[in-house]
């Protein structure tokens, strides 16, 4: 077990990849804060793990608000005293140009993707620097290069990558690893939504795989993979590294090539 003895808190992770990052965390022997929004779907996640044999609680948390970061991080520390990775995954995506996105939708969505990004980093260093954890922040292809009806979402994540590369520079001293993860389509989560809101999903989904060097769409457990990896002790001089997990979605294959 790579995460034995691991305390991870992931937010986002009442579905999608949060989800498939706890489950995979707690099987690699990490005790894991299940951390969403929704504290029906972070239960559901943290009974997964539980039947499975593993060890989590579920925490409601709104990373755009720091009283309820800090309630996270007190949550962790009453169950599990200590923390030694954050997952920062929690994130939401506006599909609008900007002349029809709300001031409202624009500001909730910089809060919740980078805002959450760093108050979650923010109040869980001290407690990371003192057991030279680490911090997996959640990126996308899209903080390299932008697709139509996201601006919001695009900036977030290049935003994302930027702070990744910051926080490693002035925590590398104090033995805080800070790596970020860029996934291309994924089958849950957002892009999911997305999917959904298409006329044709699965002909939306089969279009979405064309885009990809692969042929199709990555499946959750894949990135979870990646960030297990980072997590454990194999990737101990990686920090203020970007890992694409995306198929060769980026790689600049047009489609049916």
């Amino acid at each position: 077990m790579r995460l034995k003895g691991k305390i991870s808190i992931v937010t986002g992770s009442g579905a999608g990849i949060g989800r498939a990052i706890a489950t995979t965390f707690a099987a690699e022997g990490a005790s894991v804060v299940v951390a969403d929004v929704n504290l029906g779907s972070a239960e559901e996640t943290a009974n997964l793990i539980t039947q499975a044999g593993g060890t989590a609680v579920a925490v409601a948390v709104d990373v755009a608000d720091p009283a309820s970061v800090k309630e996270l991080v007190d949550a962790t520390l009453r169950h599990f005293d200590g923390a030694h990775v954050l997952v920062n995954n929690a994130a939401i995506q506006v599909n609008k140009k900007i002349e029809d996105t709300t001031f409202e939708e624009w500001g909730r969505q910089l809060a919740v993707n980078i805002g959450g990004v760093f108050l979650c980093s923010k109040y869980f260093l001290p407690h990371l620097r003192r057991v030279h954890g680490c911090i997996i922040n959640m990126s996308s292809v899209n903080g390299t290069f932008v697709e139509p009806m996201c601006a919001g979402y695009c900036a977030t994540k290049a935003a994302i990558l930027g702070f990744t590369k910051a926080v490693a520079i002035d925590h590398s001293g104090e033995g805080v690893r800070v790596n970020a993860i860029c996934p291309g389509y994924i089958d849950a989560g957002l892009a999911e939504g997305y999917f959904l809101a298409q006329p044709d999903p699965d002909a939306a989904r089969a279009q979405a795989g064309t885009l990809h060097a692969m042929k199709r769409i990555g499946k959750p457990e894949e990135v979870a993979r990646v960030a297990v990896f980072l997590a454990s002790e194999e990737a101990s001089f990686m920090t203020g590294s970007a890992v694409t997990v995306d198929g060769g979605f980026s790689s600049g294959l047009p489609p049916g090539e």
